[in-house]
């Protein structure tokens, strides 16, 4: 079978590789779609802790497809079972994961880190990522590249759901890429009065329109701090969420609250992150909420799978480019560039079908 193997930071090769076996407790899931997330690119160009030097590993955590083969143990799955597979699988014996944190467990394994992951054409799910409630069955009206983009969705919920943002809310989102899109998304489903987003390139905001932003700013011609006051009457926003890695960004954000306001830092700056002064008086006389969120729960997960199969949010609009996995590195470029939205790797299908057929989008466009 064909897989995208790092074999050091900088070095993807598409290779053929053995077909993993599948043992008693485990099964193999056929991939049929696997979106490519800032951590990907993270990891392919300075690696990973949890890598060793020497190390191969098949990159990818975004994925759904197809049960193809299921071990002598298993119950509750069958060979055609439509499926996607959440990445982050919690030790199962601490306290977060007895909270049902799996996704802040210290001790965590993850696929496309250090598990093989989803940038090939078979995907082993080990027995403990299927106990610990890794793998769920997609809804029939749910898409292999919608399942696969539940993912990064659920953890933008994850975000919404410490901000408790509701009906009388401003919502300001600082960056308009796929994840400001969810974040879109999710303001609108929550019901919030406005939402505000910013970013510096104009077709990724004409993109956060469409999806239902009530005000969209290019930093480039409008000072952000400045729309803010315009449309709040200057009190500020409710709540604001950082969607972009930039410490300029996370420094400006609590400018933009009013009294207590509650702020996201959605976005991390990486382990070698500059440091952001915080004014501290400003959290205390106007009693702001700062929170800081990463990742999302198989509970969230399953909440949004729900989401996108009951028809209250579409995901397909992300999607901004499909490339079969023999150009992973021209998607690499793509997802790198700041320029379009998510990149889907294909499998030699249609990533929208669903379980009734095809998606409305047909085949998937070759990747450019």
């Amino acid at each position: 079978m064909k897989a995208a193997v790092l074999h050091e930071p900088g070095s993807v090769s598409v290779e053929e590789v053995p077909e993993p076996s599948v043992g008693a407790d485990e099964i193999l899931v056929r991939v049929r779609a696997a979106s490519i997330c800032g951590t990907d690119l993270r990891i392919f160009k300075h690696g990973h802790f949890k890598i060793p030097a020497g190390q191969s590993r098949v990159l990818g955590h975004e994925v759904a497809g197809d049960v193809v083969a299921v071990g002598g143990q298993v119950t509750g799955f069958c060979p055609g079972m439509r499926v996607s597979v959440t990445p982050n699988v919690g030790c199962g014996r601490c306290d977060m994961c007895r909270h049902g944190f799996n996704n802040m467990c210290a001790g965590y394994e993850a696929f496309g880190i250090s598990i093989d992951g989803g940038f090939q054409e078979l995907l082993r799910v080990p027995g403990f990522a299927l106990q610990r409630g890794n793998v769920f069955e997609l809804p029939e009206k749910v898409s292999y590249a919608e399942a696969a983009l539940v993912e990064p969705f659920s953890c933008c919920y994850t975000g919404q759901q410490a901000l408790r943002v509701g009906p009388e809310d401003v919502v300001v989102i600082a960056g308009a890429g796929p994840i400001g899109a969810f974040h879109v998304l999710l303001g609108k489903l929550a019901g919030a009065r406005k939402v505000i987003i910013s970013n510096r390139s104009r077709p990724r905001l004409d993109l956060a329109a469409r999806l239902g932003a009530d005000v969209c700013v290019s930093v480039r011609e409008r000072d952000l701090a400045d729309v803010v006051r315009e449309h709040t009457g200057g009190r500020g926003a409710d709540v604001v969420i950082t969607a972009v890695s930039d410490p300029q960004v996370q420094e400006q954000a609590l400018d933009l609250l009013a009294t207590h306001g509650r702020l996201n830092y959605f976005a991390g700056l990486g382990a070698a992150g500059t440091a952001v002064p915080v004014d501290t008086n400003k959290v205390h006389y106007k009693g702001l909420t700062l929170t800081g969120t990463t990742g999302s729960t198989n509970g969230d997960y399953g909440r949004c799978l729900r989401l996108v199969g009951d028809r209250r949010v579409d995901l397909s609009p992300v999607v901004g480019q499909v490339f079969e996995l023999e150009m992973i590195h021209d998607a690499f470029a793509y997802a790198s560039s700041g320029a379009g939205m998510k990149a889907m790797i294909a499998f030699g299908g249609d990533v929208f079908e669903t379980a009734a057929g095809p998606g409305p989008h047909g085949a998937p466009p070759e990747g450019r």
